[in-house]
């Protein structure tokens, strides 16, 4: 058994790498990654229109389904994979995946399992950060995009809901800045 200083030294160097980890994946990917932050810190954004005529909202649904794999075959095939797949739902198409799991619904012991598979909702939305508590290099282009959850969304719909609100948050001038703050509760 590992003593008690050899457990806080591989805890240490696990909390190191998935800094580490977190400030690498910035990249000049264009998603704002606001899970990295530390806990209580605040992100402040301000959403931006889409620039899609036809779209009543600044954001667009996005229907990720995520299929996991116990390796690569060829590869490591004792690391798990999982890939993620655009749910064909979302253009009006039919979905062969959901085809193929929605009785598994009617069955209680496959139920769980309708679940692994059952798409994930989320939602894009483009933006401007006034503070970022992240750092690390920034993007050429400062527009970023923000992957946002239900929970986070419903938020967000709240506030847009609000009478008090009035004034479009995405105007440039008299908009609403937004802010992510991150806390741990257990």
């Amino acid at each position: 058994m590992a003593t008690l200083a050899e457990i806080r030294a591989k805890l240490l160097a696990q909390d190191n790498k998935a800094s580490e980890k977190s400030q690498s994946n910035r990249g000049s990917d264009a998603v704002y990654p606001f899970w990295n932050m530390d806990n209580d810190n605040t992100a402040v954004l301000r959403f931006l229109p889409d620039s899609d005529p036809t779209n009543t909202f600044f954001w667009k649904e996005r229907q990720v389904i995520k299929l996991p794999f116990p390796g690569v075959k060829g590869g490591d095939e004792s690391k798990r994979v999982i890939v993620q797949v655009p749910c064909v739902e979302m253009w009006g198409e039919p979905c062969p995946i959901h085809a193929e799991i929605r009785p598994w619904f009617k069955d209680p012991a496959m139920e769980d399992m309708g679940r692994t598979y059952w798409k994930k909702r989320s939602y894009v939305f483009q933006g401007l950060l006034s503070t970022d508590p992240i750092g690390g290099e920034q993007p050429e282009n400062p527009v970023r995009r923000f992957i946002i959850g239900p929970q986070i969304f419903k938020l967000l719909k709240a506030a847009l809901m609000d009478p008090d609100m009035d004034n479009m948050p995405t105007d440039y001038e008299a908009g609403t800045d937004f802010r992510l703050t991150k806390t741990f509760t257990e």
